[in-house]
């Protein structure tokens, strides 16, 4: 729940920095003016979180970090050094109550801003099973990347807690003089995080959680092979545990490769190239690529390019990476919102329930499972994973319902998706929000983020002054293009308000 120590505010800077607001306008306002001059065409809201993150540091590669005063300023600011004050909030009660009038009085200031466009819903409620006690608004709305949500929590019930994802090597028949030389085929096995090298390009450790990758694992093939006598190899790669088209049909046209990587079994770097700085159209064979190359260095011969393929019926395994267990990956996907991890984990929630590595059959394995947990799905229809799609509609009900479950304390097996809750202020997409609206609401609230063209949304957890905890889903999705960020800003005050409110029955 929330944090136990606050962060310094802006406000504690030295006169002759600027202040953290104003650092945060001046990057909205260069944001706002690159984007312009490259065209209005290209301003799409699906592209700033991920861009955001990049120049802010809070991105897929960013530190995750739960203490506040290791989360660096902005550059510019002279802060002085951090004291850490008294706690954020009293202890936290699950089974407190909310009185409906007090949650309507602390957001009603908030909802009539007209920056929110013409649809906006809004619920709250306790957690456990109590009703909700404030809903407004009709019709489902696009949630944006609040789906992650959806998507995690039906990851863990579909897999467990501690499922990991192996990339392997299997070896076919060696040929020629003395079996020097043998067919060899790098498997994909769907991990999210799969990385080229142990180590950034900087030489930085990953950030959490840790991660495999094909250099060690390039290393181990090369012992093995070298104990063989194998010296030179064909190499191939095997992507066929993901079925389907790579690419979601009803996502935008031009989200491809700009915004969103082709969803691969098999791939390093999610995608990227060797820089980070674009994503590939190929993604396993640029994994491959980087797994030869590092068979190479560690002395065996790969003859030619990889080329797709699959594993022979007679091979064997001869080296194996795991990934990070599933509750920690599902931690990092919620906090820096990853889009690409969110499709690989839809297309093994299919694999766990249907044998179909499919998105299809993720869809309606996130169904299933939702319903049999006793998720209330009526009006709501979710066509990706990471919430791209502008096809999906979500009733406010069913992302409660989600949070609940995952905060149930009879469920410690689905806690990952709200442990990796963004803190206002503090972490993840939050990090630089919910400043501006009232204070107390720092720390408070914990919520996944959603943007797209027009769409903002949030859904998470909070505790208001009396220490009792709720959930709470914020969405407008018909925002005029000119309001996005006013907009954005109106349902973080409105969430900060929530945890500022002496709301409890």
């Amino acid at each position: 729940m929330p944090t136990s120590s606050r962060r310094p505010r802006a406000a504690a800077a030295s006169s002759t920095g600027p202040s953290r607001g104003s650092v945060r306008a001046t990057l909205a306002l260069v944001l706002f003016l690159a984007l312009v001059a490259g065209g209005v065409a290209t301003w799409r809201y699906d592209l700033l979180d991920g861009r955001l993150d990049a120049l802010i540091g809070t991105g897929p590669d960013a530190p995750a970090t739960g203490d506040p005063a290791a989360v660096a300023p902005p550059p510019g600011l002279d802060l002085p050094p951090v004291v850490a004050p008294g706690p954020v909030a009293d202890a936290s009660s699950t089974g407190g109550s909310l009185d409906a009038a007090a949650v309507r009085s602390a957001l009603a200031p908030y909802l009539r801003d007209p920056d929110l466009g013409r649809h906006v819903r809004v619920a709250v409620a306790p957690l456990g099973d109590a009703p909700v006690v404030f809903a407004s608004g009709s019709r489902p709305a696009i949630p944006a990347s609040t789906t992650k949500l959806v998507t995690t929590v039906a990851a863990r019930l579909a897999l467990g807690p501690d499922h990991v994802f192996s990339t392997s090597v299997r070896l076919g028949p060696t040929e020629g003089a003395k079996g020097t030389r043998a067919a060899l085929t790098l498997v994909g096995g769907g991990d999210p995080f799969l990385e080229r090298a142990p180590t950034t390009p900087d030489g930085d450790a990953w950030p959490y959680p840790a991660r495999a990758d094909v250099a060690t694992l390039a290393e181990a093939t090369a012992a093995v092979l070298g104990e063989q006598g194998v010296r030179r190899v064909r190499l191939s790669y095997d992507d066929s545990l993901f079925t389907g088209p790579a690419i979601n049909p009803t996502w935008e046209d031009d989200y491809i490769p700009g915004v969103v990587t082709p969803t691969s079994a098999l791939w390093v770097d999610v995608g990227r190239t060797l820089s980070r700085s674009s994503r590939v159209d190929d993604p396993s064979g640029e994994a491959a690529g980087a797994f030869a190359a590092s068979l190479r260095g560690a002395g065996i011969k790969v003859s030619g390019s990889p080329t797709p393929g699959s594993a022979a019926s007679r091979s064997r395994v001869v080296a194996q990476v795991d990934s990070a267990p599933l509750s920690q990956i599902v931690q990092r996907v919620v906090d820096v919102s990853d889009n690409e991890a969110s499709e690989a984990l839809l297309r093994h929630i299919g694999i766990a329930e249907y044998d179909d590595g499919s998105t299809d059959s993720g869809r309606r394995g996130v169904r299933a499972l939702l319903r049999s947990a006793g998720v209330r799905l009526a009006g709501s229809t979710f066509y990706d994973g990471s919430g791209l799609s502008r096809a999906n509609r979500a009733e406010p009900g069913v992302l409660l319902d989600v949070l609940r479950l995952a905060a149930d304390p009879t469920r410690p097996d689905l806690r990952a998706a709200v442990e990796g809750l963004p803190v206002a202020g503090f972490t993840g997409s939050l990090r630089l929000r919910m400043d501006e609206g009232p204070p107390a609401g720092l720390g408070r609230v914990r919520a996944k983020t959603g943007t797209l063209r027009a769409v903002s949304s949030l859904a998470g957890l909070g505790t208001d002054l009396d220490g009792t905890v709720f959930a709470f889903v914020l969405m407008a999705d018909a925002i005029a293009l000119e309001d996005t960020l006013d907009a954005r800003q109106a349902l973080d005050s409105a969430a900060a308000a929530l945890g500022a409110c002496r709301c409890s029955g």
